[in-house]
């Protein structure tokens, strides 16, 4: 057998899918196989292989998550190829890759490795295409930002070897395990992959032994790949910030003198702590800064009011204590963020609606908390009616005002649709389309382009794909979708690349699929519309909102217990249930017991599940987990209070 594809994968069920398409593909001609270790993935990516590539794949299922290193390993030691390829699930490869790398490598007797041209979702080269050693010289200039500004340079941007033309084949200290073909030879000579290192680090380390063994690493130039980045771990993350810079600290004790490790060691150590620290800071700067504005907003738009009806009213702008006016502005503003941030308001898909039920949440909250206030304390309702308009209009402002600085135009949703065009036949882009809708995608569809100068008489038709720049051009298309069931990857990766100056989005629907895939830039992870995970749960802010009710929930309930306790059933389990909750162990609504909870949004076990909406009633198991399904899809805050106010007698279970 000339070759064996090694890819393990870790919940990336979609881009898996895509890279099984274009391996599959890639293979035609060659003696092949292709193994997929999976790294116990609970998004059902083991199921979909078994469904869709059953014929095509060996399939590795581990029952714990292994790391990069060991699980390659295990597919290395049943490969009978007389080349390894270490392949990325998040990657796209041209039809006649394999091909040329093979007869490459067949060529070419010195090489140990081989590595190829990468290019991230909106078809800009990555320059980890190619890299030098990462010597404590070399990590000194990367970490200070002197490769960055001196790409090109001879002695600064040995990282990532900017003075070597991408565009020829050159020998590389260190090639990229993203997608890297080896000599069986070579690798049962050198050894396997080291499992010191549980993810990152591995590829230099393979390619230092390479060299050592007295092959060369080569880039080859003459096939091009995508890699959407960041899938699988989150480039921003203070974890990845760890292990990245961790593993680095592994080589430097393996392969340099002791003094040279010592002294690389204290670098990436400082370079831990200063990249962790930007990233926590830019994190939650980024989590807290429309909150922020928003409040100091309200905050003087509430003194203001204060003071101009103060004078309207009685006359005189000290009708109210400027202790009084600070306090009840700052409680007033705090619940009307409250609301909107119940309301999804500081979620990405924002609304207009979003806004305005989350102020009419908090103002109907200021009105409890006013029926409370001594009279002393208390301002006039006109107050906080006004208060509630000015505060509407201030949440619209600044909104407005972000989004165009941000985008450079106006939305009243407050999110940037993209004018989108379909590249394919009519068949394939009325199921994208179909596809987009469904999903709910951030698109507004705009039309379609042919593969073929084929006459096209619906009046979607925009032209054909040898148009493709005049179009985007001409009509400001800012996202293409291409159909891979029509179009080759090698001609994606050729129009990605030709086009990548125009700034424009790129996605690919593989054929078949539910999914339509893309990545805006080699620094965001690969994203994706898709009918399936359009799931309300899946959503970061749906978990927080849900685990805030369920604490507003826990305290609510809290003087109604002693009548409460006398409708249910166990009450010590009640109990119980009520401080786990509180604590977080639990949460007061979860999953029906079903064999698709795996494939959904995690949750904590729940004391009561949808079911218990419905008493009365016995439910097949397809049917419990359909309902599962609908209660992740369409999760809210209402849904979960309307079940445990019909449930109160179960809340002991």
């Amino acid at each position: 057998m000339k070759l064996s594809v090694v890819i393990v994968n870790y919940n990336v069920k979609y881009f898996l899918e895509q890279a099984l398409y274009s391996v599959r593909k890639a293979c035609n001609g060659i003696s092949a196989e292709i193994i997929v270790v999976d790294n116990n993935s609970v998004d059902g990516s083991c199921e979909m292989v078994k469904h869709k590539f059953a014929n095509d794949v060996i399939l590795i299922e581990n029952k714990e998550n292994v790391g990069f290193s060991k699980a390659n390993n295990q597919a290395i030691k049943i490969a009978k190829g007389e080349y390894i390829l270490l392949l990325n699930p998040d990657t796209v490869v041209e039809e006649a890759c394999f091909n040329k790398v093979v007869s490459f490598m067949d060529q070419t007797p010195d090489a140990g490795a081989v590595g190829v041209k990468m290019i991230d979702g909106s078809g800009k080269f990555l320059p980890e295409s190619k890299r030098g050693l990462p010597t404590p010289d070399v990590a000194f200039y990367k970490i200070f930002g002197l490769a960055a500004l001196f790409p090109k340079s001879k002695r600064f941007g040995k990282y990532h070897l900017g003075f070597l033309d991408k565009n020829q084949t050159h020998k590389v200290d260190v090639l990229a395990g993203a997608f890297m073909m080896l000599r069986k030879t070579v690798i049962e000579k050198i050894g396997m992959l080291d499992e010191d290192y549980f993810m990152y680090g591995e590829d230099i380390d393979l390619s230092y032994r390479v060299t050592k063994a007295g092959y060369f690493n080569y880039y080859f130039h003459d096939t091009t790949i995508i890699h959407y980045k960041g899938e699988s771990t989150k480039k921003t993350s203070v974890n990845f910030v760890f292990t990245f810079y961790r593993a680095m600290i592994i080589f430097a004790q393996k392969h340099y003198s002791q003094k040279h490790a010592r002294t690389f060691g204290l670098l990436i150590n400082f370079a831990i702590y200063l990249r962790a620290t930007a990233a926590i800071v830019l994190r939650f700067l980024n989590a807290v800064y429309l909150p922020i504005i928003d409040f100091l907003l309200i905050l003087v738009s509430m003194l203001f009011i204060s003071k101009g009806y103060s004078v309207f009213k009685y006359n005189t702008d000290s009708a109210y204590s400027n202790n009084v006016v600070l306090a009840n502005s700052c409680i007033y503003g705090a619940l009307w963020m409250a609301g909107l941030y119940l309301a999804g308001a500081y979620n990405k898909r924002k609304t207009f609606l979003s806004v305005t039920k989350g102020i009419l949440a908090g103002s109907l909250a200021i009105a409890v908390f006013y029926a409370f206030l001594n009279d002393s304390y208390r301002f006039s309702r006109a107050i906080i009616v006004l208060g509630t308009l000015s505060t509407i209009i201030m949440a619209y402002f600044d909104r407005f005002l972000l989004f165009w600085l941000k985008n450079g135009k106006l939305s009243f949703s407050f999110s940037n649709r993209l004018r989108t065009a379909i590249v394919g036949n009519y068949n394939e882009v009325n199921r994208v389309q179909d596809l987009l809708i469904k999903s709910k995608a951030k698109a507004d569809y705009f039309g379609f382009i042919a593969i073929d100068d084929k006459s096209v008489t619906d009046n979607q038709y925009l032209g054909n794909v040898n148009q493709l720049s005049e179009i985007v051009d001409v009509l400001k298309i800012e996202e293409i979708i291409f159909c891979s069931k029509d179009l080759a990857a090698s001609q994606i990766i050729e129009w990605m690349g030709r086009m990548k100056q125009q700034e424009l989005l790129f996605k690919i629907v593989p054929e078949e699929s539910l999914f339509i895939i893309g990545s805006n830039n080699k620094n965001t992870p690969g994203d994706f519309y898709t009918i399936e995970l359009n799931l309300s749960l899946s959503k970061a802010w749906e978990q927080q909102k849900k685990r805030l009710f369920d604490v507003f929930f826990s305290i609510f309930i809290l003087p109604f217990i002693p009548f409460v306790s006398l409708i249910i059933k166990n009450k010590t389990q009640f109990f119980k249930n009520w401080v786990q909750v509180l604590l977080g162990e639990k949460t007061w609504v979860g999953y029906a017991k079903a064999d698709n909870i795996k494939l959904l949004p995690i949750l904590r076990q729940g004391v009561l599940n949808p079911i218990d909406n419905l008493t009365g009633k016995s439910y097949n198991p397809i049917t419990i987990q359909k309902l599962n399904f609908l209660y992740a899809k369409d999760y809210s805050v209402e849904k979960d209070f309307l079940i445990l106010i019909r449930s109160l007698r179960s809340l002991g279970n």
